[in-house]
């Protein structure tokens, strides 16, 4: 989940720049722990108003999950375990527990918490699809509130489902298997949002990026972040408004990696090259939020 340089654009608040994360995620996987739900010291979660499904002009909703069970449902998602930086310099300790991942009040709670697990002193979650739903074109799209505060990185992202851990094959591994970051957003830029692509010969800090600046905090309301994606292009979109675009010939004949199935990743991470400085002030546990992800593809004939 990297930043670089894209096309430009006309949109005034628009705005590239580099950063310097590396996302080669060689996980570890745990399908859900059942366990007794976590005493929080939070309130309850207010679930925002709900927003039905609006497929676009030629779509149909194909896979939506609205976090109204009990659990998070072991039929679409799965977890990444481990504290060992993920790549990026990383604090916390992904968990499959449910002090860090459960649905509250028909809302997803991905909770970074400060405590000492393993040999780590954060714990958060990482929830994937992989092996259980992927995707290839179409719409895809959650509506999330991020929290505040330097330190935080959550993230709504996806990578090719032939990604192996410790691949024997090079087109089983990242960056080959390509990266679609439809969101990443950092507490210490609070009015930016971020969409990316990588792949092989474009990963790192020179992937296909784009920046998008607000004139107001991000993390203060809910927003609605989205891929539309088809064989053509990727097109990234924030609250319906497009703001970036990257179409196979803006690689410079680089190989576009894109025309495959994806599965999706819902993380919240802490610290790193991109989360930055932890502000020493921040109060736990902290709270990464989804209502929804829906998927939307081309209706099928007949």
């Amino acid at each position: 989940m990297t930043a670089g340089a894209c096309g430009g654009s006309d949109d005034a608040t628009v705005t590239e720049e580099t950063a310097t994360t590396t996302t080669v995620p060689e996980t570890t996987t745990a399908a859900p722990t059942t366990t007794v739900a976590p005493t929080s010291t939070l309130p309850p979660v207010t679930a925002p108003d709900p927003i039905a499904p609006a497929p676009p002009e030629g779509m149909d909703l194909v896979w939506s999950d609205e976090f109204d069970g009990d659990a998070v449902n072991p039929d679409n998602w799965t977890y990444d375990i481990g504290g060992w930086g993920w790549g990026n310099g990383e604090a916390q300790y992904y968990t499959d527990r449910t002090e860090n991942a459960r649905p509250e009040n028909g809302v997803l709670v991905i909770e970074l918490r400060q405590e000492q697990f393993e040999d780590s002193f954060f714990t958060s979650a990482r929830l994937k699809t992989q092996g259980l739903q992927d995707f290839q074109y179409g719409r895809i799209e959650a509506r999330l509130k991020v929290p505040a505060g330097s330190g935080t990185w959550p993230a709504f992202w996806m990578l090719g489902a032939n990604f192996e851990e410790d691949a024997p094959e090079e087109a089983n591994r990242w960056p080959n298997v390509g990266e679609i970051d439809i969101m990443e957003y950092t507490g210490k830029e609070p009015d930016l949002i971020l969409g990316t692509i990588h792949g092989p010969g474009y990963a790192g800090a020179g992937g296909k990026s784009k920046w998008f600046r607000q004139d107001f905090d991000i993390a203060d309301d809910w927003h609605t972040y989205a891929v539309d994606w088809n064989e053509e292009r990727i097109q990234w979109f924030f609250d319906d408004e497009m703001y970036s675009e990257v179409k196979p010939e803006d690689l410079n004949g680089r190989e576009w990696v894109f025309d495959a199935p994806f599965f999706i990743i819902l993380n919240l991470a802490h610290g790193g090259t991109l989360g930055g400085f932890i502000d020493p002030e921040l109060e736990y546990p902290i709270q990464y939020l989804a209502d929804y992800v829906r998927v939307y593809q081309p209706t099928t004939a007949g």
